[in-house]
């Protein structure tokens, strides 16, 4: 891999032939090509009704200026996905550039738009091994691990009596997100949680 400072790194690439595919294939990450202008899947969901055609719906934001937009296709209906190649990175920092990331291969540097990582940016943290997709030298798109391990940093105190098997309740976490636990867990508690709907999953084992 190039370096990002280096003219061949930034000169554009051939598209080339874009490489077609049906709607119901498509999946989060993927760059589509819509009228020459790339988007990136956000979400893709399949619809079998019992009765009609099934369909495909397509939530994408436009990588020129971030705008979402929602599509929905037959499912067999043909697209045209974009070449993008996937890398393994480490966060560094934020800054009024971006987010910093590292190939840990080459050790080339690249910074993301505040609009490729959107809502996901409350679970990075330093040093998280993250996917990114690059397209013509740019990042479009990016992956997280799957799940995270996050502090709670306030709930309400656990009851004597309560178990796991109880009823949940709100939670802070270290990140300042929001999540439901279960009654037991108590405030310096680290838990697992899913970076895709942030989620619950269980206490941290560490």
């Amino acid at each position: 891999m190039l370096r990002p400072d280096s003219a061949a790194y930034k000169r554009p690439l051939t598209r080339g032939y874009p490489v077609k595919v049906i709607a119901s294939s498509l999946r989060k990450g993927n760059i589509v090509d819509i009228d020459s202008k790339l988007y990136v899947v956000m979400s893709a969901e399949n619809f079998h009704p019992g009765k009609g055609t099934p369909t495909t719906q397509v939530d994408m934001r436009r990588i020129s200026d971030g705008v979402k937009t929602q599509q929905r296709y037959k499912t067999t209906d043909q697209v045209e996905r974009a070449h993008v190649e996937d890398h393994e990175f480490n966060y560094l920092y934020k800054d009024g550039d971006g987010f910093h990331f590292m190939n840990n291969e080459t050790f080339d540097q690249v910074a993301v738009s505040p609009d490729v990582v959107g809502e996901q940016e409350v679970y990075l943290q330093e040093n998280m091994k993250v996917r990114l997709s690059i397209h013509e030298g740019t990042a479009v798109s990016i992956e997280l691990p799957a799940r995270v391990t996050l502090e709670i940093v306030e709930t309400e105190p656990s009851m004597k009596g309560q178990t796991a098997s109880g009823s949940f309740k709100p939670a802070k976490l270290s990140n300042g997100g929001r999540v439901m636990v279960p009654t037991h867990i108590t405030s310096g508690t680290r838990v697992v949680v899913m970076t895709a709907d942030g989620s619950y999953v269980e206490r941290a084992k560490d």
